[in-house]
């Protein structure tokens, strides 16, 4: 128990700190058909609004807001972003964003997430469409900016927020 901090995080690449959560923040929302194409597919990008929405929730859970952030004079604009696309999210889908706090340093943070499809009613023409399913997966790194652009240390009561 001495040492609770160092097993709830460890060293990794980059000057950031791996951060274990016990349980992501899970959003929720509906494929609408302005996400789609005309075969009712999901359009790639859209994940990334999904991601956005998902950290959102998460800074929003842990007791702040990303306005509340902006207002101390910070940004969070994302500095890299990756995402594996597994299955299509499809138009009228209900979807899951679970999203949590990867790692951490003095300026960066990054953020995991999976994109779920959510158990939907079958139907006579889907009769499998109830199945949940694992839909993408992705990864966001932010730089902590002061307004003028320049990275800024995050503050350590948001730092400890995110740690939480």
């Amino acid at each position: 128990m001495a040492n609770a901090k160092a097993e709830q995080e460890r060293p990794s690449s980059g000057g950031m700190t791996k951060v274990e959560l016990a349980k992501p923040v899970v959003s929720k929302t509906r494929v609408i058909y302005g996400d789609t194409d005309t075969m009712g597919v999901a359009y790639y990008g859209n994940y990334l609004r999904w991601f956005e929405m998902g950290r959102s929730e998460l800074i929003r859970a842990k007791g702040m807001t990303y306005r509340q952030f902006e207002e101390r004079g910070l940004i969070l604009p994302v500095a890299e972003v990756a995402a594996k696309y597994l299955a299509s999210a499809k138009y009228d889908d209900v979807i899951e964003v679970h999203t949590r706090v990867a790692e951490m340093g003095r300026v960066r943070v990054s953020f995991e997430y999976e994109v779920w499809r959510a158990e939907q009613p079958a139907t006579d023409t889907e009769p499998t469409r109830g199945e949940r399913e694992l839909l993408a997966t992705g990864v966001t790194v932010h730089a902590c900016l002061a307004k003028d652009g320049k990275p800024t240390r995050i503050p350590d009561d948001v730092a400890a927020l995110l740690r939480r």
